[in-house]
């Protein structure tokens, strides 16, 4: 018990549910970033504006009165244009009345699945490094979480080893394409593998995919949604904040088969229940026009480029980046500080904040390798890339 020094009141003691979180990587590198007027380019978030044609369907739709609760499962719109965007980009259809629900973000919707299948003691294998999220949501739904790692240099994925994590105990995989931190992205060959994997099993999937529309090179996303095996058993998350720089409105989807999404409901009703009702009115509008999604590879990939060229005369040795946001890079030929100790000195006194990976791993695995997010304006990167010269 803690006694207040004011009034003398005393505190009842708190069993902490989460005793080994603290505060994120990511709300300590931006308070050290503004500590020292660092360039951000740790924190996953563009700081640049949205387009203003959505802003104005937020307005419109606010000044038609659609400003009350949205029906739970999310405005009928919404789910109808989603229904046909997800058939025409990789040929499977959800119904839009009972397998699509509108969540208050892509980590509320982690969560709520994991609420939903998981009983005491049940696990689920999630794929080091994996965003930080992932383990703590499943803790709290009274699950284990079973590490196993990607594959350290190339970060594919290992199937022996999931292989081998699979026991009787196991309800749920978690995966994540394009991948946060390490931005690979899964093939068609890899979810074939996952397919056939899982076939035997009576494991659900938990499909990440918020930066779906991020993938670069001519390559494909690959959906779980493609695999008629798969989806059967996935719960698909997708983010509107990630796809159209909107990440401060936290509104998400979740595509799954229609006795998957009924239970996915029981919960969201009771921990969300509905989501932002003006800006759904919104972006059902927005999305009759696909060219905004549909261009967004060559957006980023355009942003990518420009950092990638702009590192290549440091002495920071880039990782491939297939997709997402990110990118990564080796320290080893500039620091012999370990990953965390780099982003702050970093910080400090180059003036650009990164993320180390170890961050992203249970056991803190330190391989000399830190993350940029590039999803910045141009001015931003030139501005970052500047002080990076001086490495």
């Amino acid at each position: 018990m803690t006694t207040n020094s004011e009034s003398g009141a005393v505190t009842p003691a708190l069993q902490s549910r989460l005793p080994q979180v603290g505060t994120t990587i990511f709300s300590v590198m931006s308070a050290l970033a503004a500590q020292h007027q660092a360039v951000n380019l740790g924190q996953g978030f563009p700081d640049f504006h949205c387009d203003p044609a959505l802003l104005a369907q937020v307005q419109q739709a606010m000044a038609q009165g659609h400003n009350q609760y949205a029906p739970m499962p999310g405005i009928a719109p919404l789910r109808l244009a989603l229904s046909r965007k997800i058939e025409q980009l990789h040929q499977h259809a959800y119904h839009a009345d009972t397998e699509l629900t509108i969540t208050a973000g892509a980590t509320q919707a982690i969560f709520t699945a994991l609420l939903a299948l998981l009983h005491p003691g049940d696990e689920v294998i999630v794929l080091d490094p994996c965003y930080d999220s992932y383990v703590p949501n499943i803790e709290l739904a009274g699950g284990i979480a079973v590490r196993v790692p990607l594959r350290a240099g190339t970060f594919r994925p290992d199937f022996a080893r999931i292989a081998a994590a699979l026991t009787p105990r196991t309800r749920a995989l978690i995966i994540n394409s394009p991948h946060n931190p390490s931005a690979t992205v899964w093939t068609r060959e890899d979810m074939l593998t996952l397919q056939e994997l899982l076939a035997p099993t009576e494991v659900l999937l938990i499909s990440d995919e918020v930066y779906e529309h991020m993938v670069f090179d001519q390559a494909e996303h690959h959906s779980a949604a493609r695999f008629p095996g798969l989806a059967a058993r996935a719960f698909i998350v997708t983010s509107f904040g990630k796809t159209f720089h909107v990440t401060g409105w936290k509104i998400g989807c979740v595509a799954a088969p229609a006795a998957l999404s009924a239970e996915f409901r029981k919960v969201h009703q009771f921990n969300v229940f509905s989501v932002n009702t003006p800006m759904q009115y919104a972006l059902a509008h927005y999305l009759a026009d696909p060219a905004p999604y549909l261009q967004l590879p060559a957006f980023y990939q355009r942003k990518r480029d420009l950092f990638r060229a702009g590192l290549q005369g440091s002495r920071l040795r880039l990782l491939p980046s297939e997709g997402s946001y990110f990118q990564c890079v080796d320290i080893s030929a500039v620091s012999d500080l370990g990953e965390n100790d780099f982003c702050q000195w970093l910080t400090r006194e180059i003036g650009v904040a990164a993320i180390p990976l170890s961050a992203f791993y249970g056991d803190g695995f330190d391989q000399r390798v830190v993350r940029f997010c590039f999803a910045k304006q141009d001015a931003t990167l030139h501005n970052a890339l500047e002080r990076l010269k001086k490495l």
